[in-house]
């Protein structure tokens, strides 16, 4: 059902692609947005014969489809709930599996009642990465399985394809040698991502220090930068903080917080972080470092892209954590360990190893 957008605009898109749909067996567009109608060419088109039946309805967009039967204008939260109710139950009915297209609004959730997530089994967000190229399909719901799976995609020039290398994704263009940037290793579902963050500390000029991020929360951004000050000794009251995550990512692991306190002190200090180390562990507010769920996982990706070092919490009890092959595991118990760590040369390095 094409409600967005006409045949022929489907049709540009589709021969640019390389797509023809005139000479595609199985595939078919109708353009209507009036749910009994489309309703009785799904039912007729199921009837006909089994070769020709359909086996997968895409509906763009639901916020277009209306009903007769409900007194309300297309797009309304009484259409958009009774049209989804609807299809819902075809699909129940009929075995056949039904996509519904939907909008999001400027905060991100889908637009429409939310009652409408609770019809469907299975709830897929679309995401851009701020501009580029990146797009990223991210389950919230699934009746199916897990909702920790992540599909990730380059948009070129003919069309989506997978991304191989996903893994390193937000390294791309890294440099390394410069005071100010570090790398943790991140889970996205059970997927493993290494992500820069980068951070500029500089005097404030302006009287009030500025406090600008992207990609991760800012008030977890003032949290850590409090905990440097009282438990490390640095000196943030007075300067301008600016972090970001490289290559447009997102960061919510609690396991990027050594990382971004790394990245802070890197910056105010003039010292960069040694372009093969990793900075996994989250930062409690005394100060102590705590392990991270998943860490094999997480050192084995880091070792397969050339990482051979990593600063991570001591374990538990006086656990160790399994060792990895090429890897050189490097404990610390304390931010002010962590940052002494980090920051110093290779030659010069002296502390607890795995």
């Amino acid at each position: 059902m094409a409600g967005e957008e006409s045949p022929a605009q489907i049709r540009m898109r589709a021969e640019r692609l390389g797509f023809a749909p005139d000479k595609e067996d199985g595939f078919d567009i109708l353009p209507e947005v009036h749910l009994e109608t489309l309703l009785d060419a799904l039912r007729t088109a199921l009837a006909a014969d089994e070769s020709v039946r359909p086996c997968v309805i895409i509906a763009d967009s639901v916020q277009t489809l209306h009903s007769e039967q409900v007194d309300a204008y297309p797009g309304s939260p009484t259409q958009i709930k009774y049209c989804g109710g609807v299809l819902a139950d075809f699909a129940r009915q009929t075995g056949h599996p039904v996509f519904l297209v939907g909008h999001v609004t400027k905060s991100g959730d889908l637009a429409g009642p939310k009652l409408l997530e609770h019809m469907v089994d299975t709830v897929l967000y679309f995401e851009g990465s701020g501009g580029g190229s990146i797009r990223m399909v991210r389950a919230v719901k699934n009746r199916f399985g897990t909702t920790g799976e992540l599909a990730v995609m380059e948009m070129r020039g003919d069309g989506l394809a997978p991304v191989d290398q996903a893994g390193v994704l937000f390294l791309s263009g890294r440099r390394g040698i410069e005071p100010g940037a570090s790398v943790c290793a991140v889970k996205n579902g059970s997927r493993t991502f290494l992500v820069e963050v980068q951070a500029l500390v500089s005097s404030s000029r302006y009287g009030t220090p500025q406090r600008v991020v992207q990609g991760v929360d800012s008030k977890r951004v003032a949290l850590l930068g409090a905990i440097l000050e009282k438990r490390a000794g640095l000196d943030l009251g007075g300067c301008d903080i600016f972090v970001k995550v490289a290559g447009g990512g997102r960061v919510d692991d609690p396991g990027a917080d050594l990382a971004i306190m790394a990245a802070l002190a890197s910056s105010l200090r003039e010292r960069p972080v040694p372009l093969d180390t990793l900075v996994l562990g989250e930062v409690g507010l005394t100060g102590e470092v705590r392990q991270v769920a998943d860490m094999e996982s997480r050192l084995r990706e880091a070792s397969r892209h050339g990482f051979s070092r990593a600063i991570l919490a001591k374990g538990q009890a006086g656990t160790k954590p399994r060792r990895i092959k090429g890897m050189e595991l490097v404990t610390v118990a304390s931010v002010e360990e962590a940052v002494a760590l980090a920051l110093e040369p290779r030659g010069r390095q002296a502390g607890g190893r795995a």
